[in-house]
Protein backbone atom coordinates (compact mmCIF):
# COMPACT_ATOMS: atom_id res chain seq x y z
CA UNK A 1 0.00 0.00 0.00
CA UNK A 2 1.15 3.44 -1.07
CA UNK A 3 1.37 6.26 1.44
CA UNK A 4 1.63 9.89 0.75
CA UNK A 5 2.89 12.27 2.27
CA UNK A 6 1.60 15.92 1.79
CA UNK A 7 2.89 19.65 2.99
CA UNK A 8 0.73 20.31 6.20
CA UNK A 9 -1.20 23.00 6.80
CA UNK A 10 0.61 26.06 6.89
CA UNK A 11 -0.48 28.57 9.12
CA UNK A 12 -2.76 31.84 7.83
CA UNK A 13 0.12 33.79 7.49
CA UNK A 14 2.50 31.40 6.04
CA UNK A 15 2.31 31.64 2.32
CA UNK A 16 4.20 28.91 1.22
CA UNK A 17 7.64 26.94 2.44
CA UNK A 18 10.90 25.77 1.10
CA UNK A 19 12.24 22.35 0.50
CA UNK A 20 15.28 22.51 3.53
CA UNK A 21 16.46 18.76 3.67
CA UNK A 22 15.42 15.65 2.59
CA UNK A 23 16.37 12.68 5.37
CA UNK A 24 15.69 10.03 3.02
CA UNK A 25 16.56 8.92 -0.35
CA UNK A 26 14.56 6.97 -2.73
CA UNK A 27 14.77 2.89 -1.71
CA UNK A 28 15.74 4.15 1.97
CA UNK A 29 13.88 2.14 5.01
CA UNK A 30 11.82 4.70 7.18
CA UNK A 31 9.97 4.10 10.68
CA UNK A 32 6.67 5.33 12.01
CA UNK A 33 7.28 8.56 12.99
CA UNK A 34 10.81 9.14 11.42
CA UNK A 35 11.28 13.04 10.10
CA UNK A 36 11.32 12.67 6.31
CA UNK A 37 11.76 16.28 5.27
CA UNK A 38 12.19 19.82 7.08
CA UNK A 39 10.36 22.47 5.24
CA UNK A 40 11.39 25.97 6.17
CA UNK A 41 8.88 28.35 6.44
CA UNK A 42 9.97 32.34 6.73
CA UNK A 43 8.90 32.13 10.47
CA UNK A 44 10.14 28.16 11.55
CA UNK A 45 11.11 25.09 10.49
CA UNK A 46 8.46 22.19 10.04
CA UNK A 47 9.11 18.64 10.48
CA UNK A 48 7.56 15.95 8.38
CA UNK A 49 7.07 12.82 9.51
CA UNK A 50 5.95 9.31 7.86
CA UNK A 51 3.22 7.77 9.65
CA UNK A 52 4.12 4.54 8.66
CA UNK A 53 6.83 2.28 8.17
CA UNK A 54 8.01 0.97 5.08
CA UNK A 55 10.42 2.37 2.09
CA UNK A 56 10.77 5.48 0.30
CA UNK A 57 9.19 5.12 -3.04
CA UNK A 58 8.94 8.88 -4.54
CA UNK A 59 10.17 11.90 -3.85
CA UNK A 60 8.25 15.05 -5.97
CA UNK A 61 10.69 17.98 -5.08
CA UNK A 62 14.12 18.48 -4.60
CA UNK A 63 15.97 20.38 -2.33
CA UNK A 64 15.22 23.99 -2.50
CA UNK A 65 11.99 23.90 -4.18
CA UNK A 66 8.68 25.87 -2.78
CA UNK A 67 5.60 24.07 -2.23
CA UNK A 68 2.19 25.15 -0.32
CA UNK A 69 -0.32 23.25 1.84
CA UNK A 70 -1.41 20.14 0.25
CA UNK A 71 1.10 19.33 -2.06
CA UNK A 72 2.31 15.87 -2.53
CA UNK A 73 6.11 15.72 -0.89
CA UNK A 74 6.87 11.77 -1.71
CA UNK A 75 5.44 8.37 -1.51
CA UNK A 76 5.86 5.52 1.13
CA UNK A 77 5.76 1.84 0.40
CA UNK A 78 4.38 0.30 3.84
CA UNK A 79 3.72 -3.38 2.14
CA UNK A 80 5.19 -6.29 3.28
CA UNK A 81 7.75 -6.88 0.37
CA UNK A 82 8.71 -3.41 0.19
CA UNK A 83 11.85 -4.32 1.83
CA UNK A 84 13.15 -6.40 -1.19
CA UNK A 85 11.22 -5.02 -4.63
CA UNK A 86 12.61 -2.84 -6.47
CA UNK A 87 11.30 1.17 -6.39
CA UNK A 88 10.43 3.23 -9.22
CA UNK A 89 12.37 6.35 -9.41
CA UNK A 90 10.78 10.14 -8.01
CA UNK A 91 8.29 11.58 -10.59
CA UNK A 92 9.20 14.56 -12.15
CA UNK A 93 7.48 17.91 -10.70
CA UNK A 94 6.71 19.46 -13.42
CA UNK A 95 10.19 22.12 -13.52
CA UNK A 96 12.77 19.16 -14.33
CA UNK A 97 13.66 18.30 -11.22
CA UNK A 98 13.69 14.32 -10.32
CA UNK A 99 14.24 12.45 -6.79
CA UNK A 100 17.07 10.49 -8.83
CA UNK A 101 19.36 13.56 -9.30
CA UNK A 102 18.88 15.85 -6.83
CA UNK A 103 17.56 13.47 -3.29
CA UNK A 104 21.80 13.03 -2.93
CA UNK A 105 22.36 16.66 -1.91
CA UNK A 106 19.73 16.01 1.33
CA UNK A 107 21.20 16.59 4.57
CA UNK A 108 22.08 20.43 2.97
CA UNK A 109 19.99 23.80 3.44
CA UNK A 110 20.01 24.72 0.06
CA UNK A 111 22.83 28.11 0.95
CA UNK A 112 25.34 25.49 1.88
CA UNK A 113 24.05 23.12 -1.33
CA UNK A 114 25.18 26.10 -3.51
CA UNK A 115 28.35 27.07 -1.23
CA UNK A 116 29.41 23.36 -1.76
CA UNK A 117 28.45 23.89 -5.76
CA UNK A 118 30.72 26.82 -5.82
CA UNK A 119 33.30 25.88 -4.42
CA UNK A 120 33.37 22.76 -6.47
CA UNK A 121 33.37 20.00 -4.01
CA UNK A 122 32.36 16.63 -2.99
CA UNK A 123 30.01 16.25 -0.40
CA UNK A 124 30.65 12.79 0.49
CA UNK A 125 33.96 13.89 1.46
CA UNK A 126 32.57 16.13 3.94
CA UNK A 127 31.71 15.18 7.91
CA UNK A 128 28.03 16.58 8.81
CA UNK A 129 28.11 17.23 12.61
CA UNK A 130 24.05 18.97 12.35
CA UNK A 131 21.80 16.98 13.03
CA UNK A 132 21.54 12.97 11.84
CA UNK A 133 24.94 13.93 10.41
CA UNK A 134 23.18 16.90 8.18
CA UNK A 135 26.11 18.87 6.71
CA UNK A 136 25.96 22.83 8.12
CA UNK A 137 27.78 25.90 6.95
CA UNK A 138 30.97 25.42 9.78
CA UNK A 139 31.56 21.48 8.49
CA UNK A 140 32.17 22.89 4.79
CA UNK A 141 34.02 26.08 5.82
CA UNK A 142 36.41 23.55 8.04
CA UNK A 143 36.62 21.44 5.18
CA UNK A 144 37.56 24.50 3.12
CA UNK A 145 40.31 25.34 5.94
CA UNK A 146 41.73 21.69 5.91
CA UNK A 147 42.44 21.69 2.08
CA UNK A 148 43.57 25.29 2.16
CA UNK A 149 46.27 24.93 4.83
CA UNK A 150 48.41 22.04 3.16
CA UNK A 151 48.55 23.82 -0.23
CA UNK A 152 48.93 27.32 1.66
CA UNK A 153 52.28 25.46 3.52
CA UNK A 154 53.24 23.95 0.45
CA UNK A 155 53.19 27.15 -1.73
CA UNK A 156 55.02 28.93 1.10
CA UNK A 157 57.77 26.67 1.07
CA UNK A 158 58.19 26.49 -2.72
CA UNK A 159 58.12 30.27 -3.26
CA UNK A 160 60.74 31.17 -0.10
CA UNK A 161 63.49 32.56 -0.84
CA UNK A 162 66.62 31.73 -0.56
CA UNK A 163 69.49 33.35 1.69
CA UNK A 164 71.19 35.56 -1.02
CA UNK A 165 67.63 35.94 -2.68
CA UNK A 166 64.67 38.29 -2.52
CA UNK A 167 61.55 38.14 -3.89
CA UNK A 168 58.89 40.49 -3.79
CA UNK A 169 55.46 39.72 -1.53
CA UNK A 170 52.44 39.19 -3.68
CA UNK A 171 49.01 39.78 -2.20
CA UNK A 172 46.11 36.66 -2.24
CA UNK A 173 43.31 37.05 -4.76
CA UNK A 174 40.52 38.60 -2.83
CA UNK A 175 37.54 36.01 -3.26
CA UNK A 176 34.02 36.85 -2.35
CA UNK A 177 31.15 33.98 -1.73
CA UNK A 178 27.27 34.57 -2.61
CA UNK A 179 24.70 32.41 -1.19
CA UNK A 180 20.98 33.28 -0.82
CA UNK A 181 18.96 34.17 2.28
CA UNK A 182 17.38 31.40 4.11
CA UNK A 183 13.71 31.91 4.20
CA UNK A 184 14.00 32.64 7.97
CA UNK A 185 16.27 35.70 7.48
CA UNK A 186 14.54 37.07 4.75
CA UNK A 187 11.81 37.14 7.02
CA UNK A 188 13.74 39.01 9.83
CA UNK A 189 15.21 41.50 7.58
CA UNK A 190 11.80 42.13 5.94
CA UNK A 191 10.27 42.87 9.67
CA UNK A 192 12.76 44.92 11.42
CA UNK A 193 13.22 47.16 7.96
CA UNK A 194 8.67 47.30 8.05
CA UNK A 195 9.56 48.25 12.52
CA UNK A 196 12.47 51.22 11.38
CA UNK A 197 10.04 52.36 8.31
CA UNK A 198 6.87 51.97 10.29
CA UNK A 199 7.76 53.15 14.07
CA UNK A 200 8.84 55.97 15.61
CA UNK A 201 11.29 54.55 17.34
CA UNK A 202 13.10 56.22 20.38
CA UNK A 203 15.78 54.39 23.01
CA UNK A 204 16.09 55.34 26.63
CA UNK A 205 19.20 54.25 28.86
CA UNK A 206 19.48 53.26 32.54
CA UNK A 207 21.86 51.00 34.69
CA UNK A 208 21.02 48.36 37.21
CA UNK A 209 23.01 47.06 40.11
CA UNK A 210 22.93 43.67 39.87
CA UNK A 211 24.23 42.67 43.25
CA UNK A 212 20.85 41.97 44.95
CA UNK A 213 19.51 39.60 42.07
CA UNK A 214 23.59 37.71 42.12
CA UNK A 215 23.41 37.53 46.06
CA UNK A 216 19.87 35.83 46.08
CA UNK A 217 20.79 33.67 43.38
CA UNK A 218 24.25 32.34 45.02
CA UNK A 219 21.86 32.03 48.00
CA UNK A 220 19.80 29.69 46.63
CA UNK A 221 20.54 28.37 43.34
CA UNK A 222 21.51 24.77 44.74
CA UNK A 223 18.74 24.48 46.38
CA UNK A 224 16.38 25.62 43.65
CA UNK A 225 18.37 23.61 40.98
CA UNK A 226 17.34 20.15 43.45
CA UNK A 227 14.05 20.91 43.68
CA UNK A 228 12.72 22.20 40.01
CA UNK A 229 15.60 20.64 38.27
CA UNK A 230 16.46 23.97 36.47
CA UNK A 231 19.28 26.59 36.67
CA UNK A 232 18.03 29.58 38.33
CA UNK A 233 19.11 32.47 35.57
CA UNK A 234 18.62 36.26 35.60
CA UNK A 235 16.25 36.26 32.82
CA UNK A 236 13.47 35.31 34.65
CA UNK A 237 13.51 37.99 37.16
CA UNK A 238 13.82 40.93 34.13
CA UNK A 239 10.37 38.73 32.99
CA UNK A 240 8.54 39.37 36.61
CA UNK A 241 10.22 42.50 36.97
CA UNK A 242 8.85 43.60 33.35
CA UNK A 243 5.62 42.07 33.92
CA UNK A 244 5.26 44.79 37.30
CA UNK A 245 6.53 47.24 35.32
CA UNK A 246 4.12 46.52 32.18
CA UNK A 247 1.21 46.79 34.98
CA UNK A 248 1.80 50.11 36.08
CA UNK A 249 2.17 51.41 32.28
CA UNK A 250 -0.65 49.88 29.99
CA UNK A 251 0.94 51.24 27.09
CA UNK A 252 3.36 49.93 26.81
CA UNK A 253 2.16 46.52 26.90
CA UNK A 254 -0.26 47.98 24.24
CA UNK A 255 -0.08 47.74 20.26
CA UNK A 256 -1.16 50.53 17.34
CA UNK A 257 -3.35 48.72 14.82
CA UNK A 258 -4.58 51.19 12.60
CA UNK A 259 -6.47 54.36 14.52
CA UNK A 260 -7.15 52.44 17.26
CA UNK A 261 -5.04 51.66 20.29
CA UNK A 262 -4.82 47.74 21.77
CA UNK A 263 -4.86 47.29 25.36
CA UNK A 264 -4.09 44.06 25.99
CA UNK A 265 -5.19 42.89 29.20
CA UNK A 266 -2.43 39.80 29.52
CA UNK A 267 1.20 39.78 29.70
CA UNK A 268 2.88 37.55 26.77
CA UNK A 269 6.69 38.01 26.81
CA UNK A 270 8.82 37.55 23.77
CA UNK A 271 12.18 36.21 24.75
CA UNK A 272 14.88 36.59 22.06
CA UNK A 273 16.97 33.77 21.60
CA UNK A 274 19.63 32.87 18.93
CA UNK A 275 18.93 29.53 16.63
CA UNK A 276 21.17 28.30 13.46
CA UNK A 277 18.82 30.38 11.15
CA UNK A 278 18.99 33.28 12.98
CA UNK A 279 17.12 35.20 16.10
CA UNK A 280 13.63 33.86 17.10
CA UNK A 281 11.11 34.68 19.66
CA UNK A 282 9.64 32.54 21.70
CA UNK A 283 6.61 33.92 23.96
CA UNK A 284 5.96 32.97 27.85
CA UNK A 285 2.44 33.16 27.55
CA UNK A 286 0.41 34.59 30.99
CA UNK A 287 3.76 35.26 32.44
CA UNK A 288 1.99 37.11 34.98
CA UNK A 289 0.41 33.83 36.41
CA UNK A 290 4.18 31.85 36.32
CA UNK A 291 6.73 31.38 38.96
CA UNK A 292 10.44 31.64 38.85
CA UNK A 293 10.81 28.68 38.53
CA UNK A 294 7.63 27.96 35.84
CA UNK A 295 9.57 30.92 33.77
CA UNK A 296 13.50 28.97 33.81
CA UNK A 297 11.85 26.32 32.75
CA UNK A 298 9.92 27.69 29.21
CA UNK A 299 13.10 29.80 29.01
CA UNK A 300 15.76 26.41 28.59
CA UNK A 301 12.76 24.25 26.68
CA UNK A 302 12.33 27.12 24.33
CA UNK A 303 16.26 27.33 23.89
CA UNK A 304 16.58 23.88 23.28
CA UNK A 305 13.82 23.79 20.45
CA UNK A 306 15.32 26.91 18.91
CA UNK A 307 18.82 25.06 18.44
CA UNK A 308 17.13 21.87 17.45
CA UNK A 309 15.03 23.92 14.89
CA UNK A 310 11.67 22.17 16.79
CA UNK A 311 9.61 25.82 17.25
CA UNK A 312 6.52 25.83 16.35
CA UNK A 313 4.12 28.43 14.89
CA UNK A 314 2.72 28.86 18.19
CA UNK A 315 5.41 29.37 19.64
CA UNK A 316 6.56 32.64 17.73
CA UNK A 317 3.03 34.01 17.50
CA UNK A 318 2.26 36.99 19.38
CA UNK A 319 3.33 38.26 22.27
CA UNK A 320 2.92 42.12 23.90
CA UNK A 321 6.43 42.79 25.11
CA UNK A 322 9.86 41.10 23.92
CA UNK A 323 12.93 41.02 26.10
CA UNK A 324 16.53 40.58 24.49
CA UNK A 325 19.83 39.48 26.16
CA UNK A 326 22.26 40.99 24.27
CA UNK A 327 24.78 40.47 27.14
CA UNK A 328 25.12 36.62 26.43
CA UNK A 329 27.48 37.81 23.77
CA UNK A 330 29.09 40.53 25.38
CA UNK A 331 27.31 43.52 24.29
CA UNK A 332 27.74 46.32 26.57
CA UNK A 333 24.95 48.60 25.02
CA UNK A 334 22.61 48.60 22.31
CA UNK A 335 19.37 49.72 20.69
CA UNK A 336 17.25 46.87 20.25
CA UNK A 337 14.75 47.32 17.53
CA UNK A 338 10.84 46.96 18.09
CA UNK A 339 9.46 43.48 17.43
CA UNK A 340 6.02 44.57 15.49
CA UNK A 341 3.10 45.43 16.69
CA UNK A 342 4.67 45.37 20.09
CA UNK A 343 5.27 49.03 21.36
CA UNK A 344 8.33 48.52 23.04
CA UNK A 345 11.36 46.25 23.74
CA UNK A 346 13.95 46.03 26.78
CA UNK A 347 18.01 44.79 25.83
CA UNK A 348 19.44 43.44 28.45
CA UNK A 349 23.62 43.80 28.29
CA UNK A 350 27.09 42.30 30.35
CA UNK A 351 27.72 42.77 33.54
CA UNK A 352 30.11 44.48 34.40
CA UNK A 353 32.25 45.58 37.83
CA UNK A 354 32.46 49.55 37.23
CA UNK A 355 33.47 51.68 40.15
CA UNK A 356 30.18 53.31 41.46
CA UNK A 357 29.65 55.99 44.62
CA UNK A 358 27.04 54.73 47.21
CA UNK A 359 26.20 56.90 50.41
CA UNK A 360 29.34 59.06 49.48
CA UNK A 361 31.67 56.21 49.08
CA UNK A 362 33.17 54.88 45.96
CA UNK A 363 32.41 50.59 45.45
CA UNK A 364 33.07 48.40 43.00
CA UNK A 365 29.15 46.73 41.88
CA UNK A 366 28.32 44.68 39.06
CA UNK A 367 26.59 46.98 36.85
CA UNK A 368 24.47 46.14 34.03
CA UNK A 369 23.25 48.76 31.00
CA UNK A 370 19.46 48.72 30.33
CA UNK A 371 17.94 49.77 27.13
CA UNK A 372 13.78 50.52 26.19
CA UNK A 373 12.94 51.00 22.95
CA UNK A 374 10.22 52.28 22.46
CA UNK A 375 7.09 53.62 19.73
CA UNK A 376 7.12 57.04 20.31
CA UNK A 377 3.52 57.25 18.52
CA UNK A 378 2.23 55.44 21.12
CA UNK A 379 4.75 55.90 24.41
CA UNK A 380 5.62 59.63 25.79
CA UNK A 381 9.23 59.60 27.23
CA UNK A 382 7.85 60.00 30.76
CA UNK A 383 6.46 56.83 30.76
CA UNK A 384 9.09 55.41 28.71
CA UNK A 385 11.59 56.65 31.52
CA UNK A 386 9.40 55.64 34.21
CA UNK A 387 8.95 51.92 33.21
CA UNK A 388 12.45 51.15 32.96
CA UNK A 389 13.10 53.00 35.96
CA UNK A 390 10.67 50.78 37.86
CA UNK A 391 12.70 48.04 36.26
CA UNK A 392 15.61 49.01 37.49
CA UNK A 393 14.20 49.57 41.41
CA UNK A 394 12.22 45.46 41.27
CA UNK A 395 15.69 44.35 40.45
CA UNK A 396 17.88 46.64 42.91
CA UNK A 397 15.00 44.80 45.37
CA UNK A 398 14.03 41.80 44.39
CA UNK A 399 11.96 41.45 47.78
CA UNK A 400 9.74 43.97 46.21
CA UNK A 401 8.86 41.42 43.21
CA UNK A 402 7.71 39.07 46.09
CA UNK A 403 5.95 41.75 47.92
CA UNK A 404 4.13 43.41 44.72
CA UNK A 405 5.04 46.82 45.47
Amino acid sequence: MSIEIKVPELPESVADAVVANWYKQVGDSINVDEVLVDLETDKVILEVPTIKQGVVKEIHYAVGDTVTAGQLLAVIDDSAQAATQNVTPGKSNGKGNTAGSKVIEAAMSPSVRKMIAEEGLDESQISGTGKNGRIIKQDVENYLAQQSAPSSQAESEQSAPSANEAKPAVSGERLERRVPMTRLRARIAERLLQSQQQAAILTTFNEVNMKPVMELRARYKDAFEKKFGVRLGFMSFFVQASVEALKQFPEINASIDGNDIVYHGYFDIGVAVSGPSGLVVPILRDADIQSIADLEQSIIAYAIKARENKLAIEDITGGTFTISNGGVFGSMLSTPILNPPQSAILGMHNITERAMVVDGEVCVLPMMYLALSYDHRLVDGKSAVQFLVTIKQLLEDPSRLLLGV
